[in-house]
């Protein structure tokens, strides 16, 4: 039995209650960067935009957006958090 390549998505904080998910599981046939994976999931959730804004932790490491999403990953995305 074949498996559909995919990545774990992890919501955070506001990004889950406006997603309206904690987690789910997307088809990721092939490599993406960070910044197209972004633009797709304003399309899918376009009240996360504008997604560019979003911070990406990429098999629980900080992640810039050019970074690759590869299949089987685990992409946390979250708000960006400022200090003080």
């Amino acid at each position: 039995m074949a498996t559909t390549p995919s990545i774990k998505v992890l919501y955070f904080a506001q990004v889950a209650e406006l997603a309206g998910l904690r987690e789910e599981t997307q088809t990721l046939a092939s490599p993406i960067s960070g910044t197209e994976w972004l633009s797709g999931l304003e399309i899918r959730h376009p009240q996360l935009a504008p997604a560019a804004r979003l911070k990406l932790a990429i098999n629980q490491q900080h992640a810039p957006h050019h970074t690759l999403i590869q299949p089987g990953d685990e992409v946390a995305v979250f708000e960006p958090v400022t200090g003080g």
